[in-house]
């Protein structure tokens, strides 16, 4: 069923009056869409595929009525939520842990990779009610049988196209087949692609379909603009437009991790309370930053797209996009953090004369214009400057007892001649000149006129060997530091013909080229297929090489050395619903050796493990601990 009516109120649903009550706490009024449509279903304990976009209140859709059936006299898993990402998951057992804030005794416990596993199991063992987490951390649990399922529910799975594209699809059905035939199922995705709706008509028995058309409504509160980078410098862009706009909280999005950590410094130089969010944070540090950001301690905050993915603070009125998305649903997710509870948000996109074709597309994908940002002029900015002074000396005048500096400043007039108007002008220009109220423009280096995307490669003899060397180690370490859901797409070879083996990578490993049969015919984007080989094998992201996408097939470049069981459980994996079918680009086996493997080089042992460390000193394949985390 499509349905965009909802009811007066919650009060109209039938939420048990702990969960109602939480919700009047919060100040929800009236459900959306998809809570109004799928609130009295799973009460009725039916199945639901639910199709709707990120910002539509899915989490209360699901977690609201499911917590009004919970019995919190069983201490066992009673409501298993799967996430693609650790992100959400923590995002949606925050949800939970706020809707029930008046069920006494209540756990919910998240469970990821990369969280320590003693930890999750005490908590497990004091029992707990809900259970959100990623597939990898969850078959782990379940292979150790250190969750029992046997008191289940309801099961949720949440974003399912995610989980797809991240290669997580498989795992999920074997959760499924683990869980008890008569669990209740809400599904939810923001598209329905062959391979979801093959689980939804396997496992879910008789569902209700429910398709909210929201993807213009997510964005309808939201002013969008464009500004197009010319000669000026985008981080100056930014300071001016920080400058001028009136902003509760704001969200700026970058590419690579390390930009987030570079521009939040350079903004906390400028003045601004700043912080960076991305992958490498731990989750401590990751949780802290959030709630400095609600609390106000934080007004900006540098991240990444996946670092942000489930971040829900109101207080967000913009969303910059320093560096252009990857592709036009990436655009949907990142300014859907403001704008959120039907609050107005401003979203403001940075592009380059070359990136005009993503700005079509993504007013495509929103089925609204973005109209072009006029930058504030250096008059705009001395003006304003002007005006916040002028208004900061009324606040003083009206606030503070002034007594004191009234006789001081008599004093000093009458000890050197001087009029009050001279010494109150010395003592505003004292008082700018750490922002100084007369703009001046910037001198900046030519280097820097542009972005950073669109700068020539200078002249070899611009530079020292040295300084060239050093530039150049320093773009390729960070391009093969990038994470695999930011690894820029690489859709076209640099020469017709492809390299067999590349010697000696940027991590000082062998390469060669394979073949996969997966392209861009099936909707593959790059990070699935790092992210499907990445956890299969165990493999870091710096240890995967160039990916070139085809029409029908892609290729990849590996370590050399791979172990041959990890090969040929990578032929099977599957990505946008296609088996890889790895192997040799131009061979059709894997038994071709490396033509300048060294003499003294030790024979490479057969390995047990699932994880391949090309730079072990032995050859040999590291253990590792959990078969695979989100």
């Amino acid at each position: 069923m499509s349905s965009e009516a909802t009811p007066i109120s919650f009060k109209e649903l039938a939420l048990s009056a702990p969960v109602y009550k939480a919700i009047q706490d919060v100040g929800y009024e009236t459900p959306s869409p998809i809570q109004a449509a799928s609130i009295p279903p799973l009460l009725a304990e039916k199945d639901i595929v639910g199709q709707a976009q990120t910002g539509t209140g899915k989490t209360a859709a699901f977690a609201l009525p499911l917590l009004s059936r919970l019995d919190l006299s069983i201490k066992q898993p009673q409501i298993l939520v799967l996430a693609p990402t650790r992100e959400l998951a923590i995002q949606v057992a925050e949800s939970f842990q706020v809707y029930a804030r008046h069920l006494k005794g209540f756990h919910v416990l998240p469970i990821y990779g990369g969280q320590s596993m003693s930890t999750q199991l005490r908590q497990l063992k004091r029992g707990v009610h809900v259970i959100v987490g990623t597939p990898g951390r969850l078959m782990d649990h379940l292979r150790r049988k250190t969750i029992n399922l046997d008191k289940l529910q309801s099961m949720v799975l949440d974003e399912a196209d995610e989980m797809l594209k991240m290669g997580f699809i498989e795992d999920v059905e074997w959760i499924l087949e683990q869980t008890p035939d008569t669990r209740q199922i809400a599904l939810f995705s923001a598209t329905m692609p062959d391979a979801i709706r093959k689980i939804a008509n396997r496992y879910l028995h008789k569902p209700i379909e429910i398709k909210i058309k929201t993807r213009t409504a997510t964005v309808e509160t939201i002013t969008q603009h464009y500004w197009q980078v010319t000669d000026l410098h985008k981080l100056d862009a930014l300071t001016r437009i920080l400058e001028v706009e009136d902003f509760e909280a704001m969200l700026i999005f970058v590419r690579t991790k390390n930009a987030t950590t570079e521009l939040a410094e350079k903004l906390e130089a400028r003045g601004y309370s700043s912080a960076a969010l991305n992958g490498d944070m731990n989750q401590a540090a990751r949780e802290k930053t959030i709630d400095r950001l609600k609390k106000g301690v934080l007004d900006i905050v540098v991240a990444t797209d996946v670092a942000a993915r489930g971040l829900d603070v109101e207080r967000i009125s913009h969303v910059i996009n320093y560096d252009v998305p990857y592709d036009p649903e990436s655009y949907v997710h990142r300014i859907g953090r403001t704008g959120r509870a039907g609050r107005k948000g401003q979203a403001i996109l940075f592009v380059s004369p070359r990136e005009t074709r993503m700005l079509r597309a993504i007013e495509r994908t929103t089925r609204q214009p973005i109209t072009p940002l006029k930058l504030p002029s250096r008059q705009d900015l001395a003006d304003r400057r002007v005006t916040q002074f002028k208004q900061k000396i009324s606040d003083t005048i009206n606030a503070e007892e002034l007594g004191f500096f009234e006789g001081l400043l008599e004093q000093f007039q009458h000890e050197h001649n001087l009029s009050m108007q001279e010494i109150a002008a010395a003592l505003a220009f004292l008082a700018q000149r750490e922002r100084p109220l007369v703009v001046k423009e910037a001198k900046e280096p030519k280097q820097l006129r542009m972005p950073k995307e669109q700068q020539r490669r200078e002249p070899k003899t611009s530079r020292a060997p040295k300084e060239r060397q050093r530039q150049t180690q320093h773009k390729e370490q960070k391009a093969f530091n990038a994470p695999k859901e930011e690894r820029q797409k690489q859709t076209e070879p640099r020469s017709e013909k492809p390299r067999e083996k590349r010697k000696k990578s940027e991590s000082d490993v062998d390469m060669i080229q394979y073949r996969i049969e997966v392209g861009k015919d099936h909707g593959v984007q790059p990070k699935n297929i790092v992210g499907a080989i990445a956890n299969e094998a165990g493999l870091e992201n710096k240890y995967i090489g160039h990916i070139v996408l085809h029409d029908t097939y892609s290729t990849i470049e590996l370590p050399d050395g791979m172990p041959k069981e990890i090969f040929k459980d990578l032929q099977n994996v599957r990505v946008c619903d296609q088996k890889l079918s790895i192997k040799l680009d131009g061979s059709s086996s894997y038994e071709r050796k490396p033509k300048n493997e060294s003499k003294n080089k030790p024979k490479k042992p057969r390995s047990k493990s699932r994880k391949f460390d090309p730079k072990s000193s032995s050859g040999q394949t590291k253990p590792k601990r959990h078969s695979r985390s989100a």
